[in-house]
């Protein structure tokens, strides 16, 4: 190769290169991204929204009953770093906009016992996360009391990548009915993949008004903020109430929906925030009483009309200052 060849090539490569660099990553955007690109649901958008329209104080008339109750579970975030926060604008103007505990506490830490004393009025000896199969429970629950009353109940889990399915250290604490022998049986059909916010399980109960008696929402590690900033969550809450105070089930009065988390920091005495959004929840209702998870089975319960398992039985309810 002459001289003048070789310089002509040399003045053309890196033109090449910055063209074959282009074509990959054009190629790598079209199709090696698409599987995580449809898993992070681009549906949604990365900034939370505004609250669409007011879900609480539409009606002082509370039902004997409700037929729907929905739990959302976030983690291991305090009050403090939620509520009055800038990365959370949504839950500040959530929790203003219907009702809120200010003193309301998780049991202890880790995550799983939280999520037993909750479903099943009990921390069943768990001190730390261990699967289901270490130590299954043969005791009522939420999920079997709901069943024995001729009602479902559903999980939505966005983790899980198919129905009733171990997620490994990180998740399976985060699945708690999967714990109750009680409720073995419906596990295959009722615990679920939650979907995306606008298809999906969960999504589809909404719009279709065929919400089960009793709904437990799960995020995953992101959303519920337990590996991403609170600034993620909000964002990911924002989508979902703002579904959830849309749908049918919830105009028409017989929807009440809780927000809380699993647990605190352990040096912040395990003080978490509850928000509770109902039509007959006043604007702006505050509750200072001291209150925990079996609070929460316990209103939940009397909401439903079933038997409060465990120490939900005595424990201090929250349904006055809430207006349920």
């Amino acid at each position: 190769m002459s001289a003048l060849a070789r310089a002509r090539l040399a003045e053309r490569l890196p033109l090449a290169l910055v063209l074959l660099a282009l074509v990959g990553l054009v190629t790598l955007a079209l199709f090696g991204t698409r599987p995580f690109a449809e898993a992070a649901d681009l549906d949604a958008d990365a900034h939370s929204l505004p609250l669409a329209s007011q879900p609480c104080g539409r009606s002082s008339e509370t039902p004997a009953h409700y037929r729907h109750v929905i739990w959302i579970w976030m983690e291991n975030h305090s009050y403090d770093q939620v509520i009055g926060g800038d990365g959370s604008p949504f839950e500040t103007a959530l929790s203003r906009a219907c009702g809120l505990a200010t003193n309301y506490h998780s049991i202890r830490h880790p995550s799983l016992p939280n999520y037993l004393a909750a479903t099943g009025g009990s921390t069943f000896g768990f001190t730390r996360d261990r699967p289901p199969a270490a130590q299954p429970i043969d005791a009522p629950s939420i999920f079997s009391e709901v069943a024995a009353s001729g009602r479902q109940w559903r999980t939505y889990v966005e983790a899980m990548p198919a129905n009733c399915q171990a997620m490994g250290k990180y998740g399976f604490a985060r699945n708690p009915a999967a714990y109750f022998t009680q409720s073995r049986s419906q596990c295959p059909a009722w615990d679920l993949p939650l979907g995306r916010s606008r298809s999906g399980a969960f999504a589809t109960a909404l719009r279709t008004d065929r919400l089960p008696a009793f709904s437990l929402v799960i995020p995953d590690k992101c959303h519920s903020t337990h590996g991403c900033p609170v600034t993620s969550g909000d964002a990911w809450l924002s989508h979902w109430v703002n579904r959830i105070v849309a749908s049918r089930s919830y105009r028409n009065g017989s929807t009440a929906v809780f927000l809380t988390w699993d647990e605190g920091k352990r040096d912040l005495n395990q003080h978490i925030a509850l928000i509770v959004v109902s039509p007959t929840t006043p604007r702006g209702a505050v509750s200072r009483a001291r209150l925990n998870h079996y609070s929460l089975l316990r209103a939940t319960a009397g909401l439903l009309g079933i038997r409060p398992p465990g120490r939900a039985g005595t424990a201090r309810g929250l349904d006055r200052p809430f207006g349920l």
